[in-house]
């Protein structure tokens, strides 16, 4: 997979693409990742990429010729399958848009600034929009870093047990159950026996129950039944 991320501020995607799974998976040559600073592509003389809003108002706004100039630029290079523009108002991001994306193998991703960028830039240049939930983020670029991280650890070969991400929340539209790990008793917590049990058909039995409980109790908006 390719992941071309444009951006006015390149340097706040540094940290995330830097370290722990997503570096792996550009190490073992799974997912290459590139990020565009949107001034490279500017022809203002200052490098300016916003102006002020026709009408008025409040805030400025991302100009639509740095940006086609640079989605044109990299689609003279390879075929997209999606141009996402990380909007507060996009689909919101679920485990299987998060699926579905990870089967492509090309994607931008522009992160928006300051009021947004200019609505001709949705209306022409854009395929989805994305957003990571209901609030507003100083910028796009987190949630740039935040959907590439839910696609990347799905490709197959970037996590060291591939069936981990088949069993995380959401996965079968259920929270995940609880975990435990080393030591069997704490300060007087235990672990449930079950787990200790080597029963797997009974751990796996007591995990969907308890999967099923905490969805009800945590999330009850995503609860299907049993």
């Amino acid at each position: 997979m390719h992941i071309d991320i444009i951006t006015c501020l390149p340097r706040l995607l540094d940290g995330p693409f830097s370290d722990s799974i997503l570096k792996r998976a550009q190490d073992k040559n799974l997912v290459s990742i590139t990020v565009h600073d949107l001034r490279d592509y500017s022809t203002h003389k200052h490098k300016s990429v916003d102006d002020y809003a026709f009408g008025g108002g409040a805030g400025m706004v991302m100009t639509i010729e740095p940006i086609d100039n640079c989605i044109s630029h990299l689609k003279a290079t390879r075929q997209y399958d999606e141009v996402i523009y990380m909007s507060p108002d996009g689909t919101l991001l679920t485990q299987s848009l998060a699926n579905k994306l990870s089967l492509y193998q090309n994607l931008i991703i522009l992160c928006g600034h300051y009021k947004g960028v200019d609505e001709r830039v949705r209306e022409h240049l854009v395929t989805a929009e994305i957003s990571i939930g209901d609030y507003v983020l100083s910028g796009g670029e987190l949630a740039a870093a935040v959907l590439s991280d839910s696609i990347i650890r799905l490709i197959p070969g970037v996590l060291s047990d591939e069936s981990s991400a088949m069993t995380d929340s959401f996965q079968d539209g259920l929270v995940a159950p609880p975990v435990y790990t080393r030591p069997a008793i704490y300060k007087g917590w235990k672990v449930p026996d079950v787990l200790l049990s080597g029963h797997e058909s009974n751990v796996e039995k007591w995990r969907h129950e308890k999967a099923v409980e905490r969805t009800k109790k945590k999330r009850p908006g995503l609860f299907k039944g049993d």
